[in-house]
């Protein structure tokens, strides 16, 4: 089994998936996919940012109205049972994203992806106009969004191509992406992702 395959069955799973996202080009999983974007985008766990993406959805908040509409002290609650760290600032930021998606698109990323037309760049600069998402976030919303905007593959940024250095796979981004299906794309820049922050990953894929 190649080393590329061995990462894939190892730890293939995108951070989507893992948040209970089931990712497709529709209103609501788009925007839990940004939500998830912006939990991951601070310095916590990625099991903390997954898990506070499902009881955010699980308590009713997964679409931008359902968030605005929300009782703050509800969502900060909602937040602390999934032990999530700064509880009170991820909220406030979360309800100002979900009005900031409902005046400028309307509600539907799929606006976002209209307007961006292609460009990594122009997509890129509309996320991080949402609170609490910077060039971190944008990384990750663009490396999980490839697999339902194909348009934006490959996506495979700095942490990715880190993971792919620690295993020995190229770290030329078109380089790399030819070693999978574009369909396999979103799953290979998490995996790498994994492998970048976890030598067991790394143990277990090399071994």
């Amino acid at each position: 089994m190649s080393t590329i395959d061995a990462l894939l069955d190892e730890a293939g799973r995108t951070f989507a998936d893992e948040g209970g996202i089931h990712l497709a080009d529709q209103p609501a999983p788009l925007y839990r996919l940004l939500v998830l974007s912006v939990l991951l985008s601070r310095r916590v766990q990625a099991q903390l940012g997954t898990r506070a993406a499902r009881e955010l959805v699980g308590a009713g908040f997964g679409t931008p109205e359902r968030m605005r509409d929300a009782s703050w002290e509800d969502v900060v609650a909602t937040l602390g049972r999934a032990k999530y760290t700064g509880t009170e600032q991820t909220t406030t930021a979360l309800q100002e994203g979900a009005r900031l998606v409902l005046d400028e698109w309307g509600g539907d990323l799929r606006r976002m992806r209209k307007a961006a037309d292609g460009d990594p760049d122009k997509l890129r600069e509309f996320l991080t106009a949402v609170p609490r998402l910077g060039p971190v976030g944008a990384d990750i919303f663009l490396r999980e969004v490839q697999a339902v905007w194909p348009e934006f593959r490959p996506h495979l940024d700095a942490r990715a191509l880190a993971g792919a250095g620690e295993l020995g796979l190229p770290t030329d981004p078109a380089t790399l992406a030819e070693q999978v299906s574009g369909d396999d794309l979103a799953r290979l820049a998490a995996a790498l992702v994994r492998a970048d922050r976890d030598g067991d990953v790394r143990e277990q894929v090399s071994g």
